[in-house]
């Protein structure tokens, strides 16, 4: 008798469509099976002739039950190490309602903000505590880790210097932190930027742009910055401080001591240390520098009905605008991580603040009281949370501080630092002491009431979080009400099917998800010995071989903590192989024009000059163009950025060829791999002729969006270029002493949701994830089926099928009607969909991906709310609809204009409401109208505004 399958089979509940289903959709593509439509789509030559080889798929059960023993093996030490990561609490009350839910870890970035209110108000709630702890005028919406921010101060002050193109010199002042240290380094290099460290300014000159310091320092010590600001002013160079944001409830923050840019890490807000992250860093600066400024900006504009409304502001400053001229790279952010640093200061406000402070500044005097009456030397004179002495042997004090489960940082000259956190308690205060007791033979001895070291000079005694977001929802039950209050203006997918293109917005199933709150993966330091993080270890080594095995390449990397800095990391690892052999002049990256716009704004970062090659009338890379550019920069060609399948959506027949003229020519070629599901299990980069690509786990593998980050861009690389993989300064990994500068703070990147896509791929096994890939791209096939005839889809492979995602062009529509992209994707809203991806790759378009998740009801529910807002734009066609007063144009309608006493509009008010039946049942209203964005980015506010501008308008 045959074993049936588990009832749990995790295959079934990822793919969508049910077998009755499948056969039906096949049917309506005139297809017998599924094979028969993949042998149709995917071109023969490229084809994978073996499976996959991943072990066999396990259950639900089985998989969390044989994590909890690599959890297990994860040793759970005390860590006061510090260096930018410390413990905390991570309130009950927001890991249940935020991080563990749904409905704020599935939405997508907020690009539709009408159906995003929620996310987008908790986000400028991040702004205005970051703005102000650290005493800027700004801040932005996050970026992707501490060392991260500091790189983009430099370039920011780099763009915004008076100073001539040839003052070049960059300036770190005193301790900074290891992974900032190289990151500054390793995002200078390739842009010919110098930095150098000293120890105060005497080597400030006409040449030295900007200077770093941190405040407090790389190893605790707090001193008074202001004259060292004051001085590089006046020389003409700009100033970045590093700093801490609870310190800031105590210290004099660095915007009123004259900085120009703060970073750092909101971390230790309330985010689990995870072994590295995912983390948000924050990134303020003065309203002088706005429009430079890297990341996500949010900020307040009006709505059709004249009503405050939230958006991203200034967003021509990105990379898909402005490409190799954007300000950044940065394509996602840690907005998941952000929202729960925000909803952290709501929840304690500026007093409860004020209060872990204290205690944590308490415990490090106490710390330092009771080592310096062993006779030990304390060297910071004024600290935060940190202490650092010397006067004992480091690696006697190593092995009893191991022995006594404990970890502390121990630095090159020999002295010992010991952070402490909101997480420490008495007990362990005394157990730091009689470790070093037992080491220096003294008895440790702790007394309350020392004094504080830090002079009143540097105390804050400006207010911060005023506003009354952080003083109005305290209790719980208040704090409660206030996130289920957003969450509920946003949609996500535990709403209904997010179609964006080139985005994949598949399951992020439960069970991937439980495991990133358990202990032994969500409060490891990241800098702890490896032989404490043994369950992480093995978990890495699972997935890079089961990575190396999904893309035929010989190695990967984990470390690059975003899609945007896996493309920066490939491109460093080829032109890091270039110089090796003696030809660092091949700087130029040929980038199809179909290209998204982190590839060429990834190039310029890396020092490639970017030439862009032209597309043919079908959407694929023009081969002749390829040809001539290929051979006019024979000499010159580092690499060529290609994405497979294409940008427009279709597998390109002639992709190999592409590659070997690359080759040819001396070039490597970088597949991006935004467009992985459709791949896995059935072809891989290898295959194609790549030689590097980054894989995005927050799509292909599962890891959820977050409402804008946190996302996972590791690569995969050929043999030859795997001695270039990054490296780190604190702990090895990669290429070691050949691999190239470190990528991102941590040695494993955002090392805590690697275990989402270990899930994902654990639970699906070889056959269920080449299945995801199969149902993918039928799912993509069966909406082209729906919608084709009455909209144009633009591009299509071969047999007239499309890979995993599909472009409507709206043009001609727009052109007899009037009706824009950006009206249907308005609409959209009112049918209770967000919008699929508008105007990208082409203008005036829509790029619909359903992802293998979706069942044929959701994408039938889909397509009729599509061929229901066709009816309407034909009505405008037919004359029957005013062109300009119309359903489309007021799009989305909220349920107070529905609502209202009085109703003008030539359309019944159910047709703007309910305009198919199943909208009676399950509406999703937008909170606001139609928001202008020109307005937001003329009059930019980025903070929150004050309470009058929520009161309603008397007689309203």
């Amino acid at each position: 008798m045959t074993t049936p399958a588990a009832p749990d089979a995790f295959a079934h509940r990822h793919i969508g469509p049910r077998p009755d289903d499948r056969d039906r959709m096949l049917h309506a593509l005139g297809v017998p099976t599924l094979d028969a439509l993949i042998d149709q789509v995917v071109p023969p030559h490229i084809r994978r002739t073996a499976p996959l080889v991943q072990p066999a798929a396990e259950t639900e059960a089985a998989f969390l039950t044989r994590l909890r023993t690599l959890e297990a093996r994860n040793a759970r030490h005390r860590s006061f190490i510090g260096a930018g990561y410390y413990n905390t609490h991570t309130p009950a009350v927001i890991q249940r309602m935020v991080l563990e839910n749904p409905g704020w870890y599935t939405p997508y970035t907020p690009y539709q903000a009408e159906i995003a209110q929620g996310r987008l108000e908790a986000l400028l709630t991040f702004q205005t505590a970051v703005s102000d702890l650290t005493g800027m005028d700004v801040a932005n919406a996050s970026l992707l880790d501490e060392a991260t921010a500091a790189a983009e101060a430099m370039t920011l002050l780099r763009r915004v210097s008076k100073k001539p193109a040839t003052a070049l010199r960059f300036l770190v002042i005193g301790e900074v932190f290891p992974q900032v240290r190289e990151l500054l380094v390793s995002r200078a290099e390739p842009l010919g930027l110098l930095v150098e460290f000293a120890t105060d300014l005497t080597g400030l000159g006409e040449d030295v742009f900007g200077v770093l310091v941190q405040y407090p320092d790389g190893v605790g010590a707090v001193t008074d910055i202001g004259p060292l600001i004051t001085r590089a002013h006046d020389a003409g160079a700009l100033v970045a401080v590093g700093s801490d944001l609870l310190a800031l409830t105590m210290l004099v923050p660095p915007g009123e001591l004259g900085a120009d840019v703060v970073y750092g890490s909101a971390q230790r807000f309330g985010v689990p240390l995870g072994y590295g992250g995912p983390h948000a860093a924050f990134f303020a600066t003065r309203d002088a520098y706005i429009r430079q400024s890297p990341g996500r900006l949010i900020g307040v504009s009006v709505d059709a009905q004249g009503g405050s409304a939230y958006r991203m502001a200034l967003q021509t400053r990105e990379q898909h605008i402005r490409r190799e001229k954007a300000t950044s790279n940065i394509c996602t952010a840690q907005a998941l991580l952000a929202n729960i640093a925000a909803f952290y200061a709501v929840f304690h406000g500026a007093d409860g603040l004020a209060d872990i402070a204290a205690r944590v500044h308490a415990r490090a005097v106490q710390v330092a009281a009771a080592l310096t009456a062993m006779g030990l030397t304390q060297h910071n004179a004024a600290y935060f949370d940190t202490v650092r002495v010397s006067g004992v042997d480091a690696n006697a004090l190593r092995a009893a501080a191991e022995s006594a489960q404990i970890n502390f940082r121990y630095l090159a000259d020999g002295s010992i630092g010991i952070a402490l956190d909101e997480t420490t308690t008495a007990e362990d205060v005394l157990a730091i002491a009689n470790v070093f007791g037992k080491v220096a033979g003294r008895g440790a001895q702790l007394a309350d009431g020392s004094a504080s070291p830090v002079p009143a000079s540097l105390r804050r005694t400006s207010p911060f979080l005023t506003h009354p977001v952080f003083t109005e929802h305290r209790s719980e039950l208040q704090i409660t009400r206030f996130i289920r209050r957003l969450e509920r203006r946003d949609i996500g997918l535990d709403t209904s099917m997010i179609p964006l293109g080139s985005c994949t917005m598949k399951l992020n199933a439960a069970a991937e998800m439980l495991p990133i709150t358990w202990p032994g993966f969500a409060a490891l330091h990241p800098f702890v010995p490896v032989d404490q993080a043994l369950g992480y270890q093995e978990i890495f080594g699972d997935l890079e071989r089961m990575l190396c095995d999904i893309t035929g390449f010989a190695a990967v990397s984990l470390q690059p903590n975003s899609g945007a800095q896996g493309e920066l990391a490939g491109l460093m690892v080829i032109r890091a192989y270039h110089r090796a052999r003696g030809d660092a002049h091949r700087t130029v990256a040929l980038i199809p024009s179909s290209a998204h716009g982190t590839n060429p704004a990834s190039a310029v970062m890396a020092g490639m000059k970017v030439v862009v090659v032209a597309c043919d009338a079908h959407g694929n890379v023009d081969l002749a163009d390829l040809r001539a550019k290929a051979e006019q920069y024979k000499d010159s060609l580092a690499a060529l950025m290609v994405t497979y399948p294409s940008t427009h959506g279709v597998y390109e027949d002639a992709i190999r060829e592409i590659c070997e003229v690359v080759h040819a020519h001396g070039g490597q070629v970088y597949m991006d791999g935004a467009n992985m599901n459709a791949q896995v299990g059935l072809t891989s980069p290898a295959l194609i002729g790549a030689d590097v690509c980054h894989l995005n786990l927050h799509k292909t593998f599962a890891i959820p969006h977050g409402g804008g980050g946190p996302g996972m861009g590791p690569i995969g690389v050929a043999r030859h270029l795997a001695p270039y993989l990054p490296s780190h300064p604190v702990i090895g990994t990669g290429g070691g002493a050949t691999g190239i500068h470190a990528i991102s703070a941590a040695p494993w990147g955002s090392a805590l949701i690697l275990l989402i896509s270990y899930a994902y791929m654990s639970m699906l096994g070889g056959e269920g994830m080449t299945d995801a890939t199969r149902y993918a791209i039928l799912n993509a096939n069966y909406i082209k089926a729906r919608l084709e005839g009455p909209y144009q889809v633009l591009y299509t492979g071969r047999e007239g099928r499309v890979a995993h995602e599909l472009i409507l062009d709206l043009r001609p529509l727009k052109q007899a009607s009037g009706i824009d992209e950006m009206d249907v994707a308005k609409r959209l809203m009112d049918y209770g969909f967000h919008a699929p991806t508008v105007s990208f790759p082409v203008p005036g378009t829509l790029m619909i991906e359903p992802t293998e998740s979706e069942g044929r009801d959701e994408l039938d529910r889909f397509c009729d709310a599509m061929l229901a807002i066709r009816a309407e734009i034909q009505s405008v066609i037919d004359g029957t609809a005013d062109p300009k007063d119309n359903v489309l144009k007021h799009a989305p309608h909220t349920m107070a204009v529905v609502m209202a006493d009085e109703w003008t509009r030539p359309y019944p008010r159910s047709l703007a409401a309910f305009p198919l039946s199943y909208l009676r049942t399950m509406k999703v209203w937008p909170t606001v109208g139609r928001i202008d964005n020109p307005f937001g980015d003329r009059n930019l506010v980025c903070a929150c505004p004050p309470m009058t501008e929520y009161e309603e308008p008397v007689g309203v």
